[in-house]
C-alpha cells in the first residue's frame, strides 16, 4: 500500500479520481492509525497506516491505491486521564467525524466503553471494538442531478409538514414494499402525490444523520426511532436505505431530487448540541476517543464530567473552532452535496452558548449569517435546551425562523376553553409581532404548530386528558404532563357519537387556527388523517404502529383529510392570509378600513374592557383586502379578498353580526367547522355555535 504525505484539507475521506486523502483532526494524540478494513465479516482490518504527517493538529494522508467502496477507521492514541478530559485508547475503533457513510450501525456490547466495567474510569479497556462500531465507507460525490434546482419557496407561502422517513412510508400499501422505510419510499409517487394534494411546500425530516440506539432501549428491545442520537453529521442513517455500501448516499440523493421535481423543499432535523456518546459512562464510538476536550464542553473545575445543556450527557463545544468548523462543514455539505434547502435545529440555544451564558451573536450565529451558501438557506430553531438560561424564544438572530411554542400554547388553551386566552390570541393569529417585531423580523420568524413530534398527535390532543407513556417502560415519568389537552368526555377511545362528534370539530377547530394565522405553518404528518399514537406523548423509542402512519382510512379520517385538503386550498388563494410584514393596524392612505380590526360580537371594534374581560371566549378577526403586500416578480402589488374570521371557543353559542364593508358585496361563508360549509350568504350576522370556527369572504 503507496502512503503519501496527504494534505490536511479537506478534512475526511476525499476521493478526487486518482486516490483517496485522508484527513482527521486530533490536537492531543500523540499517534493516528488509519485502518482499511476488508468487506467481509466479520471485520477484519487489512493495513494499520500510522499518519505521520500532521499539520496544525490535522494528521493526514494520500492513498493513491485506495478507491470508493473502501471500508475505513482510526485508532488514536494520546494519554488516558480521566480527569484532565482525556480517553485516548487504541484498542477502540473510531468513525471519522467527517465520514459520508457508514457501513452499518453500532452494535452495543462491552468493547465499546472506555475502560472495563469492573475498573470504574481508572483503566483503558484492551477489548478491539471494531465489529460493534461498524467502519465508515470512502464515498464518491458524484451524481447526475441534471437540471435540479432548490424550490427556494417565499416564508410566506411555505407550508411545513414535519414527517418521519420510516413512519410516513411504512404502511402505505401503494409503496413498493422494498422501499417502504427508505428514503426511496420517501420518493415513491403515492407520497408524493399525498403531499402535493395537501399543498405542502416543504418536509422537514425528523433526524437523518447517522444515529444510535441508546443502551437503555437496546436493554429493553426498543429502538431510538426520533434519530436524536447522532454519531456522524455528514452521513445519512443508513436503515433509511437498501444498503450501506454508500447506497444511502445515492438513495438520499435520489430522494432529493424528486421533492424538488414536485416542487417541494427538504428540510432536515439536525442535531449538532450533543452526540450518542453521552456522558463518561457512554461509549467510545469517535470524539471522545479522538480528541475529548475539543469537541465537548466539559467541567471547568473537573473535566472528567461534561457540562450538559441537552439532557443527553453531554454537549459538543461549538467554542472550539474545529468543532465549530466540523458543524459548519457539515451544514455545507448538506446543502451544496445532498442539496437540501434548510435545517430545523434541534435545541438550537447550545448553538449560542459557551461555557454558560446563550449570546445570539455568538460565532456560529455570526458564521451562518455570512456563509455565502448557507444565509440563502431556511434556518428554523428549537430556541430552548435544557440548560440554565436556556429558553430563548425571540432572542436568535435576523435570518432565522423559530419555533413558537408560545403560539402552540395560547391556541392550545383557547380551544379547550380556558379563561383570559383572547387577548393573546389575538397576538398570536397575526402574527406574533410582540415577540418578534422588535428585533426587526417578519412574520417569517414564528413558524406556528399545533403538534409536533414531541408530544400528542392532534388526534389526542382531543382525545386524552393525561399521557399514556407505558410502552417506554419508564412507568409513565418521562413526557411532560402539562399537555394542554382535553378528552371532551371520555379517556381515550370512545362509540359516544357526541364526543366524537365534538373531537371531529375540535380537530377542524385546531387544523383551521394554524392555517389562517400569518407566520410559517407545520403540520405534523399523519394529523391530517387523524393519527393516532394510543395516548403516548413521547413516541421516540416507540417504532411500531404507534408512531407509523395508518393509510387506511375510516370515514371520518377521510373527511378530515379533505377537510385540511379545502383549507390549504382557501391559503393559497388568499394573499392577506399571507403577510410577509405585521400588521400596521392603521388605515393606509386613500383606504377606509384599518388593515387589520379586531370585532366583538355586536361587529363593533374590541375596546380595551373587551380585552379585560377574562370571561370572553370570541373573537372576530377582520382583514380588508388591501391588507396583502404580496407583489408578483415586478414588484406590482397582487390584491386579496376582505376575510373575516370568527372564533367561539367557549361552550355556549353567540350570534355574531357581520361589520359593513366600504366594497359592494355580500359575505359569503367559505369553512364552518360546527358543520360542513355551503356557501351560505350572509347578510346581516349568524350564530356561532359552541367549540366552532367560521371563515367568510366578502365578494360582490
Amino acid at each position: 500500500m503507496r502512503v503519501w504525505p496527504g494534505s490536511p484539507s479537506p478534512l475526511g475521506a476525499a476521493w478526487d479520481g486518482g486516490g483517496v486523502n485522508f484527513a482527521l483532526f486530533s490536537e492531543h494524540a500523540t499517534a493516528v492509525w488509519l485502518c482499511l478494513i476488508e468487506d467481509s465479516m466479520p471485520y477484519r482490518e487489512s493495513d494499520r497506516i500510522a499518519l505521520t504527517e500532521h499539520t496544525n493538529g490535522v494528521w493526514h494522508a494520500y492513498l493513491p491505491d485506495v478507491r470508493p467502496g473502501q471500508l475505513y477507521g482510526y485508532r488514536v492514541d494520546g494519554p488516558f486521564s480521566p480527569d484532565h478530559g482525556h480517553w485516548f485508547n487504541p484498542a477502540k475503533f473510531l468513525i471519522d467525524p467527517y465520514t459520508r457513510a457508514l457501513a452499518g450501525r453500532v452494535r452495543w456490547h462491552e468493547s465499546l466503553f472506555a475502560s472495563p466495567s469492573d475498573a470504574g474510569d481508572q483503566l483503558p479497556d484492551q477489548r478491539d471494538s471494531l465489529g460493534p462500531v461498524p467502519p465508515c465507507v470512502v464515498v464518491d460525490d458524484a451524481f447526475t442531478w441534471g437540471d435540479d434546482r432548490p424550490p427556494a419557496t417565499p416564508w410566506n407561502r411555505t407550508v411545513i409538514y414535519e414527517c418521519h422517513v420510516r413512519g410516513m412510508t411504512l404502511r402505505h400499501p401503494d409503496v413498493p414494499l422494498e422501499h417502504r422505510g427508505t428514503y426511496l419510499g420517501m420518493a415513491s409517487d403515492p407520497i408524493i402525490d399525498h403531499l402535493k394534494s395537501l399543498g405542502v411546500t416543504a418536509v422537514e425530516l425528523l433526524p437523518v444523520h447517522q444515529f444510535l440506539d441508546e443502551h437503555h432501549l437496546d436493554v429493553k428491545g426498543l429502538r431510538q426511532y426520533w434519530g436524536y442520537n447522532p454519531i456522524a453529521y455528514f452521513a445519512p442513517e443508513v436503515r433509511y436505505a437498501s444498503g450501506g455500501r454508500g447506497q444511502q448516499v445515492s438513495e438520499f440523493r435520489t430522494m432529493v431530487k424528486t421533492f424538488h421535481a414536485a416542487g417541494i423543499e427538504v428540510l432536515i432535523d439536525v442535531v449538532y448540541n450533543h452526540t450518542g456518546e453521552g456522558n463518561e459512562q457512554g461509549p467510545m464510538l469517535s470524539l471522545r476517543g479522538i480528541d475529548n476536550r475539543n469537541y465537548y464542553h466539559l467541567m471547568p473545575d473537573n473535566p472528567r464530567h461534561y457540562l450538559d445543556f441537552t439532557g443527553t450527557g453531554n454537549s459538543v463545544k461549538l467554542m472550539h473552532p474545529r468543532s465549530l468548523q466540523m458543524v459548519v462543514d457539515s451544514l455545507r455539505y448538506w446543502v451544496t452535496e445532498m442539496h437540501v434547502d434548510g435545517f430545523r435545529f434541534d435545541l438550537a440555544t447550545v448553538m449560542g452558548r459557551d461555557h454558560m451564558s446563550y449570546d445570539r451573536l455568538a460565532p456560529f450565529f455570526k458564521i451562518l449569517h455570512q456563509d455565502p451558501v448557507l444565509s440563502r438557506t431556511k434556518l428554523i430553531a428549537e430556541p430552548w435546551d435544557v440548560g440554565t438560561g436556556g429558553y430563548q424564544v425571540a432572542n436568535f438572530p435576523q435570518g432565522w425562523a423559530e419555533w413558537n411554542d408560545q403560539y402552540r400554547n395560547c391556541i392550545r388553551r383557547f380551544w379547550r376553553g380556558d379563561n383570559g386566552q383572547v387577548p393573546e390570541l389575538a397576538s398570536r393569529l397575526a402574527g406574533s409581532s410582540d415577540m418578534y417585531e422588535y428585533s426587526g423580523r417578519g412574520t417569517e420568524a414564528s413558524v406556528n404548530f399545533i403538534t409536533a413530534h414531541d408530544g400528542f398527535t392532534l388526534n389526542d390532543l382531543v382525545s386524552y386528558a393525561e399521557k399514556h407513556n407505558l410502552a417506554n417502560g419508564e412507568d409513565n415519568r418521562d413526557g411532560t404532563d402539562d399537555n394542554l389537552s382535553a378528552n371532551w368526555g371520555q379517556e381515550g377511545p370512545t362509540d359516544n357519537p357526541r364526543i366524537l362528534e365534538l373531537r371531529e370539530r375540535m380537530k377542524r377547530n385546531f387544523l383551521a387556527t394554524l392555517v389562517f394565522s400569518q407566520g410559517v405553518r407545520m403540520i405534523l404528518g399523519g394529523d391530517e388523517m387523524g393519527r393516532s399514537q394510543q395516548g403516548s406523548n413521547n413516541a421516540y423509542c416507540q417504532d411500531n404502529e404507534i408512531s407509523w402512519v395508518k393509510w387506511d382510512l375510516t370515514p371520518a379520517e377521510q373527511d378530515l383529510l379533505g377537510f385540511t385538503r379545502r383549507l390549504l386550498e382557501i391559503y393559497r388563494a388568499n394573499p392577506v392570509l399571507r403577510r410577509r410584514r405585521f400588521f400596521s393596524m392603521t388605515r393606509p392612505a386613500g383606504e377606509l378600513e384599518k388593515d387589520l380590526t379586531w370585532l366583538r360580537p355586536d361587529a363593533g371594534e374590541m375596546t380595551t374592557d373587551d380585552w379585560r374581560n377574562s370571561s370572553n371566549h370570541l373573537l372576530g378577526m377582520l382583514i380588508p383586502a388591501h391588507a396583502s403586500d404580496e407583489v408578483d416578480e415586478q414588484g406590482r402589488h397582487t390584491p386579496g379578498e376582505t376575510l373575516l374570521l370568527l372564533l367561539n371557543g367557549g361552550n355556549r353559542s353567540q350570534h355574531f353580526a357581520l361589520p359593513e364593508v366600504s366594497q359592494e358585496g355580500t359575505w359569503l361563508e367559505l369553512l364552518n367547522t360546527a358543520k360542513p360549509s355551503s356557501h351560505l350568504k350572509r347578510r346581516s350576522g349568524l350564530n356561532l355555535a359552541a367549540h366552532s370556527l367560521i371563515l367568510l369572504v366578502h365578494r360582490a
